[in-house]
């Protein structure tokens, strides 16, 4: 029985392919080596440690239906489309070793007529007239008996839509978070036009065989044809959910500033493992006590429009006389931290 398997998703759903990466790290056996392909679409994928409301336009993210994920491993934020393609290499110690999987990747690309070196610990750049550019980046993660390493390569990904949706909007954020940081990039198209991800994926699992003397039949999964994980529903819900790509951000402040007709209004969060600790309203307003009764409902809710549409239902059915001025400050505060 070959000790090695190869797992190509159809799916381009990243917390379903998040949710396969994780389920196979947990509970491979520990002498199988394992080589997992995918693309995600509409995505920004954010580190383990990262704050999404530093390191994303999540309000832009939301009006263009632009997918949060979480990563296990460390790292930057990047945007998915379906131009990057995604590799991870996993395998027992001590056969795991990231040189190894590295130089799977480097020479796959260097067989169509490329230029490509690794670049310092997780970087792949690309020789161009132009200077070295980055084409692929890179994350590991290892426990005390396993390791992998995952990363994406830019084939024809859009480079515009990266930056709108990477840049986050000018919040007042005091971070304990990781800040990003943003490389000169290059898609390998650019370059090498007739390149696709069905080639290089072929490339990829080709070297990956030679390189451990074996072969293995590739399982083709999605959500409609699911792999042979066991307890993947369990961590598909756990990838998906809100509590793990919002709430696992680190502590963070926001403070939110707004004049309106009727007077200046001042919000400062406290935020912890993405739920309101503290709540401090600041205001000139004649009427200050429908305000202040919604910074009272939000301690302790999520950093969430939800909780803010929750809220205000309430205060409005309380205060119906301030409806207007309450309104105002809902559709301010929704689009502040969307």
């Amino acid at each position: 029985m070959s000790s090695l398997r190869l797992l190509i998703s159809s799916s381009h759903d990243p917390w379903f392919n998040l949710a396969v990466e994780e389920t196979l790290f947990k509970y491979m056996p520990p002498d199988q080596k394992v080589l997992f392909l995918w693309r995600n679409d509409n995505t920004v994928v954010i580190g383990r440690a990262q704050n999404p409301w530093r390191e994303c336009n999540t309000r832009k993210m939301s009006e263009d239906g632009v997918k949060l994920a979480r990563r296990s491993s460390g790292g930057g934020a990047v945007f998915h489309d379906l131009g990057n393609t995604c590799f991870t290499f996993m395998a027992g110690k001590p056969d795991y070793n990231k040189a190894i999987s590295t130089q799977i990747i480097v020479d796959a690309l260097n067989s169509f007529g490329l230029s490509v070196t690794a670049s310092g610990r997780n970087d792949l750049v690309l020789a161009t007239p132009e200077g070295e550019k980055k084409i692929s980046g890179s994350a590991y993660r290892e426990t005390s008996d396993r390791g992998f390493h995952h990363g994406t390569i830019l084939l024809s990904a859009n480079l515009a839509r990266l930056n709108d949706y990477l840049n986050p909007d000018p919040k007042k954020l005091q971070a304990k978070g990781i800040t990003s940081v943003r490389a000169r990039v290059a898609n390998l198209t650019d370059y090498l036009p007739s390149l696709d991800h069905e080639q290089v994926c072929q490339v990829i699992s080709a070297l990956f065989f030679k390189h451990y003397g074996d072969t293995a039949i590739a399982e083709i999964i999605s959500p409609d044809a699911l792999p042979n994980l066991p307890e993947f529903e369990h961590v598909f819900a756990k990838q998906s959910s809100w509590q793990w790509n919002f709430g696992q951000a680190p502590q963070f402040s926001h403070t939110l500033e707004e004049r309106f007709t009727w007077g200046n209004i001042e919000f400062h969060f406290d935020v912890e493992q993405g739920h309101i600790s503290r709540c401090q309203i600041f205001t000139d307003s004649l009427n200050p006590t429908p305000i202040q009764k919604l910074a009272d409902l939000l301690q302790h809710k999520s950093y969430a429009v939800t909780s803010i549409d929750d809220a205000m239902a309430q205060i409005v059915n309380e205060y119906p006389e301030f409806s207007a001025e309450l309104d105002e400050i809902a559709e301010w505060l929704i689009t502040a931290i969307r």
